[in-house]
């Protein structure tokens, strides 16, 4: 049953998409990278910069809002916004979006990722290095880095260690993930492992980052952008292309929250920040599991990505491992994921790309198009407060 608490999805549509081309040295500003990346969005929408009264991205990204508006040459803006927790900000500058156009507070809004995590620094390096200081948003490291736990893909082992044991996954298991998004990047021209698939013994191969992650279980770091145009379903329909609803947009923080860190709980399995907000997506766009045709589930790193199918009610606790076999989230299987490759393959924008793709299966234009993809679910960073959509037919 529909919720109502929530109008979003007979109001508000994505109207556009932009993205620059991905790399590892893309040769020019995350600045430069942004403009372009909302150049492309707004031309797909068929809109003008001074259509543009508001804005919304991470905290992570270096790109003030006043600054892109200068340089687009846009007009006032009547509203911006900005999500914390890396990214688990993902979906939630387009729920954001949604809401301000929803409620009248502004008409048109552009949210943005613009990131060089390769030429200009090294995302994955971890936080050694960094001067201690006494403020909550860096003390919570003296749990966790004296016992050399300094980076994203060692906190994600700790877990996946743990879910290993309790429901006997496998590496192999792991490696399933790895080898369907390269799979389908493989076919994707705009991914950056554009015809080089893995196998199964690729990834057993690859070396160790930190047990039980391997090279191949990790995600890139990546130079590029990504921009999507918010504006109000009636709008869109009257706009250039084909317009996508948003049908459900949630946030989720849950009790003993920390960032991908939740060692001190009573239970480090699951990510119940994505069970909050899976429940929510569903009980507001009023659909489920099963009517999903495809997912664009965050991949940072593969232990994560089973825990999602498990949370968003794909199967069981403990099952996922059994689920993926078989191809069963490759394409032509019961529950394709990341047909653009994921950030495994395709890049990694924060997720941006994902959101990319999700309009483009709706739409009916992807590359790796799923049959009858008329409910999309995409995810936003997980083991961190995080956020997600579902994207519909416009």
């Amino acid at each position: 049953m529909k919720s109502d608490r929530s109008e979003i999805g007979d109001r508000a549509a994505i109207a556009g998409i932009g993205q620059t081309e991905f790399s590892k040295d893309s040769g020019r500003s995350e600045l430069r990278l942004a403009l372009e990346a909302i150049s492309a969005a707004l031309d797909d929408a068929g809109l003008r910069p001074e259509d543009v009264d508001g804005m919304a991205t991470f905290t992570m990204d270096n790109n003030p809002e006043i600054e892109i508006n200068r340089y687009l040459g846009g007009g006032d803006l009547k509203f911006f916004s900005r999500t914390h927790y890396g990214g688990g900000a993902a979906c939630a500058p387009i729920l954001h979006a949604a809401m301000a156009v929803a409620t009248g507070v502004c008409d048109v809004v552009v949210c943005y990722r613009a990131m060089n995590e390769r030429s200009q620094q090294r995302f994955g390096a971890g936080v050694q290095g960094r001067p201690p200081m006494p403020v909550p948003e860096v003390v919570h490291f003296g749990w966790h880095s004296p016992y050399g736990l300094l980076t994203p893909a060692s906190w994600v082992a700790m877990n996946a260690r743990r879910a290993m044991h309790e429901y006997g996954i496998t590496s192999e298991d792991f490696g399933r993930i790895s080898v369907a998004d390269r799979k389908h990047a493989a076919t994707n021209p705009k991914a950056w492992f554009f015809e080089k698939p893995i196998t199964l013994e690729d990834h057993q191969r690859s070396r160790w980052i930190v047990e039980p992650l391997r090279l191949l279980d990790c995600c890139q770091e990546s130079d590029g952008a990504v921009a999507v145009v918010v504006t109000s379903l009636e709008r869109a329909r009257d706009l250039r292309s084909p317009p996508v609803r948003i049908a459900a947009a949630a946030q989720g923080a849950t009790t003993d929250q920390q960032m991908m860190t939740r060692y001190y709980s009573e239970d480090i399995l699951g990510l119940p920040e994505m069970g909050l907000v899976a429940r929510q997506l569903y009980q507001t766009a009023g659909v489920g599991p099963g009517d999903v045709a495809t997912a664009i589930f965050y991949d940072h790193f593969t232990p994560f990505v089973l825990t999602q199918i498990e949370e968003f009610g794909f199967c069981g606790r403990g099952e996922a491992k059994d689920f993926i076999k078989g191809g069963n989230i490759e394409l032509g299987g019961g529950l394709p994921i990341n047909p653009h490759g994921g950030q495994l393959g395709e890049a990694y924008i924060h997720g941006m790309n994902g959101i990319a793709e999700g309009v483009r299966q709706v739409r009916g234009t992807a590359v790796n198009q799923v049959e009858g993809a008329e409910h999309v679910i995409v995810t936003a960073g997980t083991g961190v407060p995080t956020s997600g959509l579902i994207l519909g037919v416009g």
